[in-house]
């Protein structure tokens, strides 16, 4: 790589540090996780986002917990038994999840921990016990993040090489939705790390990325990090994509996911069904790239998937460093209102539903998956 990537997550012995999105790209402030409720309260916030960031925040700070409480001096009568000490941590794991419903991974994290915990204490094995395994797995949730991001980028990097063939190097246009890099997970991302590989073996001539709306961090963050990785990008509005899609080359539409069904459908960030129905329209494959975490079985189809809606103002108001650019020293920044008081009503969903039908491939980090010919569904059986 160019240059050193962005670090969502600071984890030094104890303590736990985020950068505080809501602030880039223009100021760069770590926040300290103190306790289960800050952790909560981060990424209800959207402090911290990115389906793979969230889960590993989660993790990381049920981890915190724990290792805090084994020290304590005498131990916390909930590590008088098994059966105490997951009466006592459940409801935290409970209440976690609940600070993002769409996101599957957060659950998947927080039910990973439940199974842990049940299993031992189904083989009978002491609290202290119970604690450390769950204090490593929290760890080894977010630790896995890096190396399966960097097999699914390979992946669908080198899928795509395959079906455009280029001739000759820097040849490819890569158009992604919303921030999937090392912001939103524990490091490289995932389509924006399908970019980021595309770059590093010198096949990438532009990565575009969409504005999805005033209020959404995601093109923001998507543009710091480009800029840090030296990654040459151009940044279009949503509206606009139809209109780059018939004026520009663009090989591909690389997008991550906050929740796979079983079928393929896939839940991504506002703005993801506008760039499928235009990319199907111009046949442009459409690439959905995200961990086995974020397939979820259990659900058929995208039907099935929670959406979550945002307050009504979030879609009014726009934050940012105030124009003109100041000289070097300290950013002033703002937030105004762009609509008027009163409205009758404000549609602000947070994310939508792309169906399989529009989708042209799904990568994981164990795979690659297409659609048989004349199906509209992914068998998703053999990259999950």
């Amino acid at each position: 790589m160019a240059a050193s990537a962005l670090i969502s997550i600071k984890t030094n012995d104890d303590k736990i540090e985020i950068v505080n999105q809501l602030l880039l790209p223009h100021i760069t402030e770590y926040v300290e996780i103190d306790i289960i409720q800050d952790a909560h309260d981060a990424i209800k916030t959207m402090k911290i986002r990115g389906a793979p960031a969230i889960a590993s925040l989660a993790s990381l700070t049920f981890a915190q917990y724990l290792s805090r409480a084994l020290r304590q001096e005498p131990l916390p009568d909930y590590f008088s038994s098994g059966g105490a000490l997951k009466a006592h941590v459940q409801p935290l794991l409970d209440y976690l999840y609940t600070a993002r419903p769409t996101a599957v991974n957060l659950g998947n994290a927080t039910h990973r921990l439940t199974k842990k915990l049940d299993d031992a204490i189904a083989a009978n094995e002491d609290a202290r016990t119970i604690a450390q395994s769950l204090i490593e797995e929290g760890k080894l949730i977010a630790g896995e993040d890096v190396g399966r991001n960097k097999a699914m980028a390979k992946w669908g990097g080198d899928w795509l090489v395959s079906r455009v063939q280029p001739s000759t190097g820097k040849t490819l246009n890569v158009l992604t939705v919303c921030n999937t890099g090392s912001l939103a997970t524990s490091g490289y991302g995932t389509a924006l790390g399908l970019i980021t590989y595309l770059h590093e073996v010198g096949q990438l001539d532009k990565a575009y990325f969409t504005q999805t709306a005033p209020y959404h961090q995601g093109s923001r963050l998507t543009a710091l990090e480009l800029k840090t990785l030296q990654i040459p990008s151009v940044m279009i509005c949503d509206t606009m994509v139809g209109s780059l899609f018939q004026h520009h080359n663009i090989h591909a539409v690389a997008v991550g996911a906050d929740r796979i069904a079983k079928n393929g459908d896939t839940a991504n960030k506002i703005g993801t069904y506008n760039a499928a129905v235009l990319a199907a329209r111009h046949k442009i494959p459409f690439i959905v790239v995200a961990p086995i975490s974020t397939v979820d079985l259990n659900i058929d189809s995208g039907d099935q998937i929670p959406i979550e809606h945002r307050p009504p103002l979030e879609a009014c108001l726009v934050r940012g460093a105030i124009y003109p650019q100041p000289s070097e020293g300290k950013v002033e920044q703002a937030q105004v209102m762009l609509t008027p008081f009163g409205l009758d009503g404000i549609y602000n969903p947070s994310f939508d539903v792309t169906p399989a039908e529009l989708i042209t491939a799904i990568v994981t980090e164990k795979g690659v998956a297409v659609k048989k010919d004349g199906e509209n569904f992914f068998d998703l059986t053999p990259i999950v």
